[in-house]
């Protein structure tokens, strides 16, 4: 699975953004081939010199759905808008994306007990 990455900086957030990011929103969500999304609210940056108010990720099958999707009238709009309500204050990254559920992850945790003894 590969997903898009909109960061979203403070400077861009304002009465313009709030407005338009609707718009955004209903362009992106009509792309072909958009699997799910998530928006994500920073609620407080705890390290880094970076930074962001909100994420926003697009998630498609592939890279190719991906790149289809971008090149879309409507990726093409909702990129203009993304840009337009920005001003410029937001970066976009393409990534595969990976999971793993809780119950694999538990099989190759270490017990407690272990993990104490080899400090």
């Amino acid at each position: 699975m590969h997903k898009l990455i909109i960061l979203v900086t403070p400077e861009a957030e304002g009465p313009i953004f709030d407005k338009q990011w609707p718009q955004f929103l209903h362009l992106a969500e009509s792309m072909p081939g958009l699997l799910r999304e998530a928006t994500i609210r920073v609620q407080h940056m705890l390290y880094g010199d970076y930074p962001v108010s909100m994420l926003h990720e697009l998630y498609f099958e592939s890279q190719d759905a991906l790149y289809k999707a971008l090149a879309s009238p409507q990726g093409q709009a909702a990129g203009q808008i993304i840009q337009q309500i920005t001003d410029g204050y937001v970066t976009l990254m393409v990534a595969e994306h990976k999971e793993d559920d809780i119950e694999n992850l538990r099989k190759y945790r270490q017990p407690e007990s272990e993990a104490a003894d080899a400090e």
